[in-house]
């Protein structure tokens, strides 16, 4: 007999404003204990360094979160001017400083070089992985492995400010770009070298910004429901997302409730206005309530790819 999983079947995203210092799987076990979720993911790691947006995924929303870690994302970044570390970041060791000299027309020159699409050499203080081992332990090994270069899409680069040796930037960017590559590429073409001293995620996908929750108010609201004598989840849960806002982007296809039995069953179902090279979402009935995601078959259906199980608390 299968065990029953510790903690309750609660489904929903949790868009958590991550503090600097912290691993985004702390951050992760953290919000998971905190709503006593029997599941949870999160859905891209931000460096312990970073702070800013990180969706944190409960329940069935799981099923979803690769379509967040393939979204677009946005980063306001702080650089240190003058000064190469080995990690691209404060974190690492100095391994070059050299004076500044450019102009402002130079600087506005090497940021259109990072506009567009352009390949990038992930960094090896990445968690990509080789040989089945993420790179950054490689790195701290001092062992050197090979890295192919990347497509990366820069969609947005905005100058923000330089004021002394720190230049700050707001980069929207496609999946896999590494903002301390593009920093230290960035000092290596003015001649002076650079390094992250600040990153934010500002966005991922369309969530908006001030949706966001820290860990101390997610703990304060915890403290709260103590006081008040009433269960947690009276406070935590009004803050979740749907769990089809992972999927937001994704065109609806409605199911009529006929047709929703065979469909959540696994099997495909005919419907109109079905497009043929792309997931879509499904909602079932007039109240469109989301079941999952699909996509046509050969035989020009509905066919289903990830449905959610629907559990009572």
């Amino acid at each position: 007999m299968a065990r029953k999983p510790r903690g309750r079947f609660i489904d929903g995203i949790v868009l958590l404003d991550k503090d600097t210092g912290m691993s985004s799987n702390f951050a992760l076990q953290r919000v998971k204990r905190i709503y006593n979720a029997a599941k949870a993911g999160h859905t891209g790691a931000l460096d312990p360094l970073a702070t800013g947006m990180l969706p944190v995924c409960l329940g069935e929303a799981t099923k979803f979160s690769q379509h967040l870690l393939d979204a677009d994302k946005r980063y306001l970044v702080t650089a240190k001017l003058g000064v190469r570390t080995d990690t691209s970041d404060s974190d690492g060791e100095v391994v070059q400083e050299r004076p500044l000299n450019f102009t402002q027309e130079q600087l506005e020159q090497a940021l259109e070089h990072f506009r567009g699409e352009t390949m990038q050499v992930p960094s090896m203080f990445s968690a990509l992985k080789y040989q089945g081992q993420p790179l950054y332990k490689y790195a701290r090994e001092g062992i050197e492995v090979p890295r192919e270069a990347r497509p990366i899409t820069v969609f947005e680069l905005n100058f923000i400010k330089l004021e002394g040796d720190e230049l700050t930037l707001d980069i929207h960017c496609s999946k896999g770009t590494y903002i301390r590559t593009i920093t230290d590429d960035l000092g290596e073409m003015l001649g002076c070298g650079a390094h992250v001293i600040m990153l934010r995620r500002t966005q991922v996908a369309g969530y908006p910004y001030d949706k966001m929750v820290s860990l101390k108010q997610l703990e304060a609201l915890l403290e709260q429901a103590e006081q008040q004598q009433v269960e947690p989840k009276t406070l935590l849960d009004p803050l979740l997302l749907p769990m089809d806002t992972a999927v937001s982007n994704f065109k609806e296809v409605n199911v009529s409730d006929e047709l929703s039995p065979y469909l959540l069953n696994g099997n495909p179902v005919t419907v109109a206005n079905l497009p043929s090279d792309e997931l879509v979402r499904i909602t079932v009935g007039d109240g469109h309530k989301f079941v999952g995601i699909g996509a046509m078959n050969d035989d020009g259906m509905l066919a289903p790819k990830r449905l959610i199980v629907t559990r009572e608390d």
